[in-house]
C-alpha cells in the first residue's frame, strides 16, 4: 500500500511539473489520472517486487541523463538543418540495432532513449535487437547507437545483469 501511495505521489508531482497548470479542476484531473495509472499498472501485474530504481546505479544514471541531454541537443541541431534545407535529403532508412541489455527495463530505456533523440524512432523491439527508423545518415550512425546501448548496459548493477 505504501508503494502505491509513493507511486501516486511521484506521478502526480511529475504531472504537476510537466503540465504547469495549477487550476483546481486540472489539479483534480491530474490526481485522478495518477491514481488510475497506478491502479491499472497494479492490476496488470506490471510492477514486480523489485523496485526499478534498485536495478540501476544512481550516479551512472545521472551521468547518462546528462550525456543523453547533450546528445538530444546535437541531434536536434542536425534535424533542424534537415528541416530548414531547401531540398529534403532522401536518406531515410530502417536499421537493426543490437540490444545487449539484460533486463527488460534497460531495453525499454534504450528504445525510449533512441526515440526521444530527434531523427530516430524505435519502430520495433525484438529479443536481441531493435528496429530503428533513421531520418538521415548522421542519425543512422551505428557506432553512436551502439555507444548509447553500451551506456545503458553500464547503468545496470553488475550482479543484477546476470540475475535478470
Amino acid at each position: 500500500m505504501m508503494r502505491a501511495i509513493v507511486q501516486i505521489l511521484g506521478l502526480f508531482a511529475l504531472w504537476l511539473v510537466m503540465s504547469g497548470v495549477y487550476q483546481p479542476l486540472i489539479i483534480i484531473f491530474g490526481a485522478i489520472s495518477s491514481i488510475l495509472c497506478v491502479w491499472i499498472i497494479s492490476r496488470l501485474g506490471l510492477v514486480d517486487d523489485k523496485a526499478i530504481l534498485q536495478r540501476f546505479r544512481f550516479f551512472a544514471g545521472l551521468r547518462y541523463l546528462f550525456w543523453l541531454t547533450v546528445e538530444i541537443g546535437k541531434a536536434d541541431w542536425a534535424v533542424s538543418k534537415v528541416i530548414l534545407a531547401t531540398v529534403m535529403p532522401k536518406q531515410q532508412r530502417l536499421i537493426g540495432v543490437p540490444a545487449r541489455q539484460k533486463s527488460d527495463i534497460a531495453k525499454v530505456l534504450f528504445a525510449n532513449s533512441i526515440t526521444i533523440t530527434p531523427g530516430t524512432v524505435t519502430v520495433e523491439t525484438e529479443a536481441d535487437h531493435l528496429i530503428v527508423h533513421a531520418l538521415t545518415d548522421e542519425a543512422a550512425d551505428m557506432a553512436g547507437l551502439e555507444d548509447m546501448g553500451a551506456r545503458v548496459c553500464d547503468l545496470e548493477h553488475p550482479e543484477r545483469r546476470e540475475a535478470s
